[in-house]
Formats: C-alpha cells, structure tokens, sequence
C-alpha cells in the first residue's frame, strides 16, 4: 500500500452503515481511522478487518469537544493526511414528542448535530494543509419528511442537512466538497430493534422498491461523495430510500390494482 493513500476517518464505525462504509473504503485502496464511543464494539471491528497497517481504532464520543479534536489529530498524525470524514455517529430517541425529555433531547441533538460540527472543526485544517477533501454527513430520511415518534432525531438531522450546506459554501473556499446522504429504511440493527413487522409493512407500503436498502448501498454512495467522480458535487442531501422520500399517497392502491389487471 502506498504510504501517500488516501485516508477516511469514519465516526459511528463500529457497526452498520459505518461498519460498511469502512469496508467500502478499504476495498478502494484507502486507509481508514475507525471512531466509535462502544470501545468493545470498535475492538470486534477491527479484529474483522484484520488490517491493522490501514486502520486505526479511536475510542470517542462525538459530543466530547476536546476528545474529538485530539481523536481527529491523531488520526491525522497517524496516517500524516487527511481526505474524507463521515459524520455518521446518531443516536434516536423513539418516544411521543411530549414524552420526551429535555436530557434526551439534548443528547440527541448533540451527537448527532454538535458531533459533525465539532469533527468538521478539527478535520477541515487538516484537509486544507493537505489541499482539499471531502465531508459527508449522515442524515436521515426522518430530517426531510416528519413521523411519528421522531421529534428529536428528525429534527437533529433535519438540521444536520442545513449545516451540510453551509458547511459546502464556507468550506468551498478550502477545496472541501460537504455532502450529506439521507438513509431511507435500511436493515441496521437500530431498524432490526425498533420496526416492527406492522412497522415493515408500512414502509413497504410506501417505497417504490417495495424493500428496505442494505447498509452496503448507503456505503457505496458515501464513498462515491468522497471521491474524485463527485469532484463536481457539493452541498447537497441524497436520500439512498427506494424512492420513499418521493412518494405521496396511493402506492399501495396502484399497486393492488396492477396485481388485479
């Protein structure tokens, strides 16, 4: 491997889309800084990989200013570059909105808003010194079209897609290219633990695909946003949905109708 590869630092990596999305990374020749706050979880990451010349394990909470800044510094000293940052650490709160507590608002809001501002601030110098990167923010479909239960995760990511774009027309200026990828219903074990099978079939009522998406199709996105075939793409939100984000009301009834033709 070159030493002058390039490097990816993913936040949320030790399972999932950021499991993934590492994955993807690695198989693309680049090297990768893993962060996660469930340092067991990073542990059983990395023995998976088993690439310990192209990965680096950070033990991290994203809402932890000083301990990201000195998470993203180490990374970038580790590898001595830095190219790309996935914002993709969340949490969700699935509570009625006035059930939910102003702690776990908060908490919410600051993993998974205050967390991508905060390694934006200690990775973008880094990339500048090094001519330029690429930032990509995980979203939500849940920040583009309201539901039940989600007051605070959709509202979290609904801001996160603002702070994409005004992250991509600050950071232009640096060569940073800020994107954001908005998952629709994917097969995480966060979906795995909160759908149930009543709660499947109305999303497959509503998705064009009629499916949930893979954790390894969001990857191939992300990466793609973090590479050179998107050197033109900048401030803006994909959703990787199925076509959920797009659909009104009636799927279900043109589709019992098709079955009767």
């Amino acid at each position: 491997m070159a030493e002058d590869s390039r490097v990816a630092l993913v936040t949320g990596a030790g399972r999932g889309i950021g499991l993934a999305t590492t994955r993807r990374f690695l198989a693309e020749g680049w090297r990768v800084a893993l962060l996660d706050i469930d340092g067991e979880l990073l542990g059983h990451a990395m023995a998976e990989l088993a690439a310990p010349d192209r990965t680096l394990a950070l033990h991290c909470d994203v809402s932890d200013a000083s301990a990201v800044t000195a998470a993203v510094r180490r990374a970038g000293g580790h590898f001595g570059r830095l190219d790309a940052l996935v914002n993709n650490a969340g949490i969700a709160v699935f509570k009625p909105l006035l059930e939910t507590t102003p702690e776990e608002w908060n908490r919410v809001l600051a993993v998974n808003l205050t967390g991508p501002f905060l390694a934006t601030l200690a990775a973008a110098p880094i990339m500048a010194e090094g001519g330029g990167g690429a930032i990509v923010n995980i979203t939500s479909i849940s920040g583009l079209r309201a539901s039940t239960l989600r007051a605070a995760y959709g509202t979290s990511k609904a801001a996160l897609a603002h702070l994409t774009k005004q992250q991509a027309v600050e950071l232009g200026a640096l060569n940073i290219r800020v994107n954001a990828v908005a998952p629709g219903p994917v097969d995480t074990a966060m979906a795995k633990a909160v759908h149930t099978p009543e709660i499947r079939r109305d999303y497959h009522d509503t998705i064009p695909l009629n499916r949930y998406g893979l954790e390894t199709e969001l990857a191939e996105t992300i990466v793609f946003l973090c590479g050179d075939r998107a050197s033109y793409i900048t401030g803006q939100v994909v959703a990787v949905d199925g076509g959920f984000e797009a659909t009104g009301i009636g799927l279900p009834t043109l589709r019992a109708a098709r079955r009767n033709m």
